[in-house]
């Protein structure tokens, strides 16, 4: 509902309040700002939309999620450039947040006619712009992407509905990591509904119904450089005009307004079918609405799990026939018409040919699949796939050619059928049946001949397991395999002595389940971190193998990196990075250290932990579960940069596994998420669970065990930090060492995102990716439900629970060390 007068002009200057009933106007009529109330509702909002353009579309809103609830509001602009909306009260309830640096004569908010409301001074210097603040709807000029010196991110948020423009359930949003090449994401509460993919050089490549109306030109392009990334699209018709959105279904669409006729026609709605959902037909399937099943396997792979295909279920996806070996005669098949995979896992390089590309891919193991993403004449362009290809399918036009690495048997095979984005969709040939029941067989009789090694080595004296895996290390240093290659520096006994000043007492920095940690300087002035394998260590030989073998190869800034070993006789060591603050809990949980540690400092920490999570879990050529996250295992640099450490309880995840399951269950007391304590299962989200608790004891300097609230007879963190939640009253979780200098919405979004991680159910806590972008992010967030209290008690040290059955009754015994 409108109630309009307008002004007959396109600005608002200092002391001239823009009152509900009073309009703007862009210079050639083309869009108006003033206050309206959506749909059936009451509320006021300030928003721009199109004049003269039934029926009344709303581009954007500036008080989305702070309405008005009658006519007395007014918008004004004050002498250091910040726009406001004020109530009848005369509070604020939103502002720009701009402010005009230098200069501060001549400040106006000018509407153009681009659907821009942008603050600027006289000497035409803009300080602010609408554009940069999107909401459901995407113009031509307008970016969408991320600002990397700001930290800033332009994206589309849907409605709630068409009563209430707050943000709603759904975004689309580019993928915003430097590196990787550029494609779009409808999400829903984070989580992938439907992907866009790349631009092919000419449109979207992932909206292969999108015909472009031949009265209008419209072109994109992709901005990437050091200081930001982000997609625009010019627009040029003299009658015509465009906007993209993000509907209050997850819908995107694309609608065109004739200016002659006043009339909207849609020429997109995406998603649109089935094979549009994201990663239905699982990894290595693919997806095409013209068979008689939309799910395949591509050539060269078959269903993982067949009864699950039976039922038209693909989350399993598909898996190679002939696992691949890096030998020469590998080669790669061509599939045509296709939409490429999700490039969250892909490398671009804009110079190579086509013929480079696939020279690149051949000579690392690690490539499954190449090509080019620009289809103009001529282009340059490779993009380099390493793991799982997810989210294919086959496209009747505007698809693209992917090549896949098989097998030279597979190649043999498949080289006589047709290469036009083939797939498999039946059984494979019962000719393979005999073959891979002999590799079965073979792996099996690996696997028990491998655990018979492994029982002897068990019975060894220290020296010759020290001896083992002294060769091991030997054997496998520097030497490249399909999942990389371990680089670490062998340090003589007689140097890590000299270093130690002969292992002291007073270099010694504590104690670990593997045995005591020393600081020691090298000949060339390098401070190291000695960990010494101790006698009566239980843990320590496989802390040993999962440190040297799997997180050698990690490299990250959030990551403690592991330098080197050393082993001579009975002696086993590990030599890392010196982090000289100690470890975070030595700061957090000590009242006399605890202030050194403002507000800014921990928020930091909070996202260097997320960010050196999701490289684990995601980003890395490993996935990886900690199993330990705590705040004795996050270490501090000279900056006080967080570094993940004590990899020893560690575990990959392996090929596409999203969990796994052991029998001995181990990690810290108050940590630990309840599906791993009580049934050992592991997974991504039990780090995530891990992470939550770190988070609420970040903002409120408390230990999870050992907490007590006698008051409101809370006897844990979680629930007490629950109860303040549902109460309103999470601004009491801070810690009192912080004073008053903090931000509250920073705080406070810190906890929620706290208690979302921390929930009892494993599938309802948010992935490592939508932790990282809620942290960056300002949206809203959903809501969380009761978290887990598992555990409850005062102790800390690491624990052990073992399943034992007794009369088909199982029992769990929890050991504390």
């Amino acid at each position: 509902m409108l109630r309009t007068s307008s002004l007959s002009l396109d600005t608002i200057t200092l002391h001239q309040n823009l009152l509900d009933g009073d309009t703007i106007v862009s210079a050639n009529a083309t869009f108006e700002l003033g206050f309206f109330s959506p749909g059936s509702s009451k509320n006021r909002y300030l928003g721009i939309w199109y004049k003269n353009a039934p029926p009344h579309v709303v581009v954007w809103v500036a008080n989305r999620e702070t309405p008005l609830i009658d006519t007395l509001g007014m918008v004004k602009l004050d002498n250091q450039g910040i726009l406001s909306i004020v109530n009848g009260a005369g509070k604020a309830i939103w502002s720009s947040n701009s402010s005009a640096s230098g200069t501060h004569i001549n400040l106006v908010a000018q509407l153009l006619d681009t659907g821009n409301l942008v603050i600027k001074n006289g000497n035409e210097i803009s300080i602010w712009q609408s554009f940069d603040y999107p909401g459901d709807t995407y113009l031509p000029g307008m970016k969408m992407g991320k600002n990397f010196i700001t930290g800033q991110e332009m994206y589309l948020t849907s409605w709630r509905n068409a009563d209430d423009p707050s943000p709603g359930e759904y975004t689309l949003r580019p993928l915003m990591v430097k590196g990787k090449y550029q494609q779009v994401y409808i999400r829903k509460n984070y989580v992938i509904q439907s992907r866009i993919a790349p631009t092919n050089g000419i449109t979207w490549a992932g909206r292969p119904t999108y015909k472009p109306n031949p009265s209008y030109i419209a072109k994109y392009y992709m901005i990437i450089n050091e200081d930001e990334m982000y997609y625009v699209y010019s627009f040029n018709s003299s009658f015509l005009m465009i906007r993209s959105i993000i509907t209050p279904l997850g819908k995107e669409e694309v609608w065109h307004l004739n200016t002659k006729t006043q009339k909207w026609t849609q020429d997109l709605s995406f998603p649109s079918d089935k094979c549009d959902g994201y990663g239905v037909c699982g990894s290595y399937g693919i997806c095409s609405t013209v068979a008689y099943t939309i799910c395949g396997c591509l050539k060269g792979f078959e269903p993982k799990n067949k009864q699950e295909m039976s039922a038209d279920n693909w989350s399993s996806g598909c898996r190679r026939i002939r696992s691949l070996d890096c030998a020469p005669d590998e080669g790669f098949l061509r599939f045509s018409n296709l939409k490429l995979p999700d490039t969250q896992n892909a490398v671009y390089d804009q110079n190579m040919s086509l013929q480079e590309c696939e020279a690149s891919c051949k000579i690392n193991c690690s490539c499954t699949a190449y090509a080019n993403p620009n289809i103009t004449a001529g282009s340059h362009g490779c993009l380099l796939w390493f793991g799982d290809l997810i989210d294919i399918q086959v496209y009747s036009q505007n698809g693209q050619d992917l090549y896949v690495r098989l097998a030279a048997t597979e190649l043999s095979v498949n080289s006589s059928t047709s290469l036009n984005g083939g797939f498999r969709s039946g059984s494979p040939r019962k000719k393979r049946v005999m073959v891979i029941t002999i590799f079965t067989t073979s792996a099996g009789l690996g696997v028990i001949l491998a655990l018979y090694i492994l029982s002897k080595a068990k019975w060894r004296p220290a020296a010759s397991r020290a001896n083992t895996i002294a060769k091991v290390l030997d054997k496998d240093h520097n030497i490249s395999c399909n999942k990389g290659s371990i680089e670490l520096t062998v340090f003589k006994l007689s140097t890590i002595s000299r270093a130690t000043n002969k292992f002291s007492i007073e270099n010694k920095l504590g104690q670990g389940g593997f045995g005591p940690v020393y600081k020691g300087v090298l000949k060339e002035g390098q401070e190291i971190a000695v960990k010494r394998l101790s006698k009566s260590s239980k843990q320590g030989l496989d802390e040993f193998n999962n440190e040297v073998i799997c997180i050698a190869r990690l490299q990250h800034r959030n990551l403690v990196k592991l330098l080197g070993y050393c082993t001579k006789g009975k002696e086993i060591m590990l030599v890392y990075e010196y982090m000289p603050n100690k470890s975070l809990d030595w700061f957090i949980f000590d009242d006399s250290r605890k202030s050194l540690l403002d507000w800014p400092l921990r928020f930091r920490i909070i996202h260097g932990i997320a960010r050196g999570l999701l490289y684990l879990h995601q980003d890395s050529r490993l996935r990886v579960v900690h199993r330990d996250l705590k705040a004795g295992n996050i270490l501090l640099d000279h900056e006080m940069n967080p570094k993940i450490s004590d990899f020893g309880l560690a575990r990959m995840l392996e090929g596409n596994d999203s969990e796994a399951k052991t029998k001995k269950v181990v990690g810290t007391l108050g940590y630990i998420s309840p599906e791993y304590a009580t049934n050992g299962l592991f997974s991504v989200k039990s780090d995530i669970f891990s992470y939550g608790v770190l988070v609420l004891e970040i903002v409120s300097g408390k230990k999870t065990t050992g907490f007590v609230h006698e008051e409101h007879n809370d006897n844990n963190l979680l629930g007490h930090a629950w109860r303040l939640y549902r109460e309103g009253r999470s601004i009491d979780l801070i810690d009192a060492s912080l004073g008053e200098s903090w931000p509250v919405y920073e705080v406070l979004r810190s906890i929620h995102i706290g208690l979302l991680c921390v929930q009892q159910r494993a599938e309802d806590r948010p992935t490592t990716t939508a932790v990282v972008d809620m942290l960056a992010g300002e949206g809203s967030l959903p809501s969380p439900t009761q978290p887990a209290f598992f555990i409850q008690g005062s102790e800390s040290g690491p624990v052990s629970i073992r399943n034992q059955s007794i009369n088909e009754v199982t029992l769990s015994e929890i050991d504390c060390r």
